[in-house]
């Protein structure tokens, strides 16, 4: 009987701890599944002047497979031009603007530009996440003297917005994960 009445206590304290359990395996907590992002747009308008810029990067088969397709006319020496990036699927018909869900997941995003070999520099503008921090979308962008070099543009997802010089362009203390980098070989002339 009282191997019968240590079985039972047994089984009902193994039941009780089974269902107390957090791990729901059955009902998984749904993973935020990142959108696929094939083309990167970045509209360049000189301020004083005509005729946008459109530099594009477009990789229609994801990581891994082809390289992207970039095209990256040149810019004109000493020059302010406002920028705008938009993100798009263009896997779908029609083409998913990837763009609004950074906007609307502000907070969770951030565009860092890097420059190689040039002299030219990037300063956010327009629209800032609830915390008053840069999203990226919008920027300005000046030139410099003639040359060669390359500009870098990432999003990162999820980045650390306070880190150190992160709301100044600088990538070394954002972290997160990066969803899109594209490389443009640049002539300013």
């Amino acid at each position: 009987m009282k191997h019968i009445k240590l079985l039972a206590i047994l089984f009902i304290s193994t039941l009780t701890f089974t269902a107390c359990s957090d791990d729901d395996e059955t009902n998984p907590e749904p993973e935020h599944e990142e959108e696929l992002i094939t083309t990167m747009k970045i509209i360049l308008t000189p301020k004083s002047g005509n005729g946008a810029v459109i530099f594009t990067s477009t990789d229609l088969d994801g990581d891994g497979g082809e390289d992207p397709k970039i095209v990256a006319p040149n810019l004109a020496a000493n020059t302010t031009y406002k920028g705008s990036i938009t993100l798009l699927n263009e896997n779908e018909s029609p083409a998913d603007d990837i763009t609004v869900e950074v906007n609307e997941e502000a907070e969770e995003h951030q565009f860092f530009y890097i420059v190689k070999d040039l002299n030219s520099t990037f300063t956010y503008t327009g629209q800032k996440d609830a915390n008053n921090n840069p999203i990226g979308i919008d920027f300005e962008l000046n030139t410099g003297k003639k040359g060669s070099g390359s500009y870098t543009f990432i999003l990162r997802h999820e980045p650390n917005k306070t880190a150190d010089g992160v709301s100044n362009n600088d990538i070394t203390n954002a972290g997160g994960e990066t969803d899109i980098e594209a490389v443009f070989d640049v002539t300013i002339e």
